[in-house]
């Protein structure tokens, strides 16, 4: 059900045509044109609704037309509109079997209601006409038959597709000046009273002190006026604390208006309760004083508003009693807290004949209201905005109790939420659960003085009606809220956890807040204390507007990297989109003196990201080891603001990515110094030799090395002589790769010393041994190399330890190239030899580490036989073709990634023609 109100304006025809207005109406007897009933009067409200065609939606109609015509203040002619109102409903939902569409036109002349259906092959008889209407005994045509004796003017409407059925019903004349009046009453049901009613009339000047006191007040509480005057009211006022409550009656003396009961102290020290109405005036030269009216609290009969009769027709088409909540929301009430609270605001806004209305939720703690719903309002602009209760700039004066503003401009900003609208009287009334404040309604009017304290008290009564259920809502919407943000942090964190990349981290953390957070998002971020925040990560739920955002923020001073925890508004994106699409407006009219074809296409871009960024903007700090290493930046755009509830969440987030972000920043700084440090190690780009192919292939195991156990190097030793060498550290990884760069810088050393292979070996023995702790044993092979003349090569080579060198002959035979000998590390006397071996022309020698010849798959192993049989497929072929292919055979032989690191240094001698 929808309703709806157009105040002091003709609305437009709600009936569809479809293009065709056809148009057929009964003029007769109770019928009156149309193009009369247009002139006649002024349309001035209007409420509609829609109903399934099921049963009960009868009974919703009769209490929504009720409802809405009480509200409009017309409850001498609500009981022929219900009757009216069923049975026109009746044949829409019961007899033609389709929904029925409800509309209340008020004027200043009466009201018109008008049921339209979808059955407008339904012929409705006319008046007058030969055809019959029925009998009242029939079950049909009783509503035409109604309509034509109760209603002034009635008449039907044909389209396409609906038919409508419409009646009006005059206003009766009213006494000149009466507001309200009751019934006439038998002597025994009049409220009673003393022999005679005393009315206490007590003026209290603005510092709340008593500057007059009646006879009456000296009979009811026995102080004279001597012994109260200019003593403070409050002395003598026993006032009710309501838990949940911070009004007392200073506060009550302060509003224009206020009507209830409390206690008086009197002489004798009894507690009087009184019920009383205080009216604040002011005096010729403007001082403010409050009047007060008491009498005794049996007898508030003579001061009390009397509260609007409920609706005698509460019960439904079964006869059961309907729920006082579905009278004022209607029937089916939203299932949904946005649905309810706008459904609240558009009744109360209907039901006080406002211009608007709107609906403010309270925090948990009760110091500041969070606007939720509004209707007649800039709603998009308001939603979600907050302000402060009990202090502060802005602060919402009137939450606590009902409070009725005559005019606003007298008082400005005592509605923060209203500054700007032009609308100028306002009533407001808390939402209460057990004491606590839970809320605020409120409805406004252009004009002032439109509401008094008879509104107050029908809008209290209508609070008073939807409280429960709105605070139920707004529980079960936080708690879905509180399991959801739940959720949405463990699998941010799964997600952050997932990755130390720096970029990808970035990339997460924008993705994650948009568009579950927020509309866009911008992270910035700092690389140490001395640096200025840099832009690193813009994202938007509409890729096209991302780089127009990036732009944007690249010409805006980033914020401060404030480490203070929690959201803080930054209003410079918003401020600076607005004034250059201005600018880009202004020269698109030729307003700056440019040509506008040269700015035109611009204007779009610049138009889109000022809307995309013209919300609110908050930034949050990412924090991370006491030290801020970023900002969070989340945006809304125009018009919208962020709730509590997402930027709580939205700050635990940011916990979570700060952490995540300097994991990575740590992760890749030692990553990148890891990987210098292992690049010292490795060996210069290889010498060229002149007749002797050289190539290396060097596999460290683990993620992220460069260098591990195993190492290679050749270098020139003199004149025509050159060294190489291919070890293996116990281990791997860092430690293994300390020991590597020991034993490569102290071969070369030793080597250009001018000393023998053996001699160069026992001294780096000597040195490792020096390590203590620290050592580890290596297997190394050492080797000289001097190419001939001839196209041959002389080799001088120590095998400690090492895997034996292969040698490949033209012929394809494959023999080990040296002897073992005891490796590295282990003893402190070694006595090591060279031996001496000639590479002919087209000779290879392979020389590989253990993680070469011990790759495994399951349990085989390549071994040294394997190794040899892939080499003597190698025949004809280069070194580095060589190399190449018996990396291929170790990678194929296991599917597995390699547990240890490999080197393969393969030399060839081609002689002195090319092959």
């Amino acid at each position: 059900m929808t309703t709806g109100l157009i105040p002091g304006e003709q609305p437009p025809d709600p009936r569809p045509t479809d293009g065709l207005p056809q148009q057929r109406e009964p003029v007769g007897q109770g019928a009156m044109p149309v193009e009369n009933r247009s002139r006649s009067s002024v349309i001035t409200a209007r409420a509609a609704a829609s109903f399934e065609p099921v049963g009960r939606s009868v009974a919703s109609a009769r209490s929504f037309v009720r409802d809405t015509l009480q509200g409009w203040g017309f409850g001498d002619i609500v009981d022929d509109a219900v009757v009216l109102t069923s049975e026109l409903v009746t044949n829409a939902v019961v007899h033609a079997g389709t929904s029925a569409d409800l509309l209340c036109l008020r004027s200043d002349v009466g009201i018109r209601i008008e049921v339209a259906d979808r059955y407008p092959e339904r012929e409705v008889p006319l008046q007058g006409s030969p055809v019959s209407m029925g009998s009242p005994d029939r079950e049909g045509g009783r509503g035409l038959q109604l309509c034509a004796a109760l209603a002034g003017h009635w008449g039907v409407d044909y389209t396409p597709t609906h038919k409508t059925v419409w009646f009006q019903l005059d206003l009766p004349q009213r006494p000149v000046g009466a507001r309200s009046a009751g019934p006439a009453l038998p002597v025994h049901l009049l409220p009673l009273a003393d022999t005679r009613v005393r009315v206490a009339v007590v003026q209290i000047d603005r510092t709340g002190s008593v500057t007059a006191w009646n006879e009456d007040s000296e009979e009811l509480f026995g102080y004279t006026a001597e012994q109260v005057t200019g003593k403070p009211l409050t002395d003598l006022a026993a006032w009710p604390h309501t838990p949940g409550t911070g009004t007392g009656i200073a506060d009550a003396l302060q509003l224009s208006r206020w009507e209830g009961s409390y206690g008086i102290r009197g002489a004798g020290g009894q507690v009087i309760p009184v019920y009383a109405s205080h009216l604040r005036v002011r005096d010729t030269e403007g001082e403010p004083s409050t009047v007060c009216l008491l009498v005794r609290d049996h007898e508030r009969a003579v001061l009390q508003t009397p509260l609007r009769a409920p609706a005698s027709d509460t019960s439904g088409s079964d006869g059961q009693s309907t729920d006082p909540f579905e009278v004022f929301i209607g029937s089916p009430a939203p299932d949904d807290l946005d649905g309810l609270l706008q459904r609240t605001v558009e009744r109360a806004r209907d039901m006080l004949d406002a211009d608007s209305a709107f609906l403010l939720l309270a925090t948990d703690d009760e110091t500041e209201l969070e606007v939720r719903a509004s209707t007649g309002l800039p709603s998009a602009r308001q939603r979600f905005a907050r302000v402060p209760v009990e202090a502060g700039p802005g602060r919402y004066g009137s939450a606590r109790m009902p409070a009725v503003h005559e005019d606003l401009s007298a008082v400005p900003g005592a509605v923060p939420l209203l500054n700007g609208t032009g609308m100028r009287s306002v009533v407001t009334v808390p939402l209460k659960v057990e004491g606590r404040l839970t809320g605020s309604l409120g409805v406004a009017a252009e004009a002032p003085g439109r509401y008094s304290n008879e509104e107050a008290l029908r809008l209290q009564f209508a609070a008073d009606r939807i409280a429960l259920a709105v605070e139920s809502a707004r529980l079960g919407e936080l708690e879905r809220l509180r399991r959801g943000s739940l959720s949405f942090l463990v699998e941010a964190s799964d997600l952050l956890a997932g990755t130390l990349d720096r970029d990808q981290t970035l990339a997460l953390m924008a993705q994650m807040t948009v568009p579950t957070l927020a509309t866009w998002c911008a992270v910035y971020t700092i690389a140490d204390q001395s640096s200025d925040p840099y832009l690193s990560y813009v994202l938007h739920e509409d890729e096209e507007l991302i780089d127009g955002i990036k732009s944007l923020l690249s010409k805006i001073s980033p914020p401060d990297p404030v480490p203070t925890p929690g959201a803080r508004v930054w209003s410079a994106p918003a401020e600076v989109a607005h004034r250059a699409a201005l600018r880009s407006s202004m020269r698109s009219l030729g307003l700056s003196g440019s040509p506008t074809h040269h700015v035109t296409p611009g204007i779009g871009p610049t138009l889109a990201t000022a809307s995309a960024v013209g919300g609110e903007t908050v930034v949050l700090p990412l924090v991370a080891r006491n030290r801020v290493i970023g900002m969070l930046t989340l945006g809304k755009p125009t018009d919208e603001h962020f709730r509590q509830e997402i930027l709580e969440l939205a700050e635990d987030l940011s916990r979570r990515a700060a952490l995540a972000l300097d994991n990575a920043r740590l992760y890749s700084e030692r990553t990148a110094i890891s990987q210098s440090l292992q690049r010292s190690l490795l060996p210069p780009e290889l010498p060229l030799i002149d007749g002797v192919e050289v190539e290396v292939i060097y596999r460290a195991a683990g993620e992220g090395n460069e260098v591990g156990g195993d190492f290679y190097d050749l270098f020139p030793i003199s004149d025509g002589a050159y060294g190489f060498a291919i070890g293996d550290v116990c281990g791997t990884g860092p430690n293994a790769a300390a020991v590597t760069g020991l034993a490569r810088h102290a071969l070369r050393l030793l080597a250009r010393e001018g000393l023998s292979g053996p001699a160069v070996l026992e001294r780096l023995n000597s040195a490792i041994l020096d390590e203590g702790a620290r050592s580890r044993f290596l297997t190394l092979l050492y080797g000289e190399m001097r190419p001939q003349e001839d196209g041959s090569a002389e080799l001088k080579v120590v095998c400690a330890g090492h895997p034996l060198p292969l040698r490949l002959r033209q012929d394809g035979t494959v023999e080990p190239a040296a002897e073992p000998q005891p490796l590295l590390g282990v003893l402190e006397d070694l006595e090591l030899y060279e031996q001496t071996v000639t590479l002919d022309p087209g000779d290879v020698l392979l020389c590989v580490t253990d993680g070469v010849t011990e790759r495994r798959e399951g349990s085989r192993m390549l071994g040294d036989d394997g190794l040899a049989d892939v080499l003597t497929t190698c025949t004809g072929l280069t070194a580095g073709a060589v190399a190449a292919r018996i990396m291929r055979a170790v990678e194929r032989f296991a599917t597995d990634a390699p547990s240890d690191d490999m080197a393969i240094l393969a030399m060839r001698v081609p002689g002195l023609h090319k092959d």
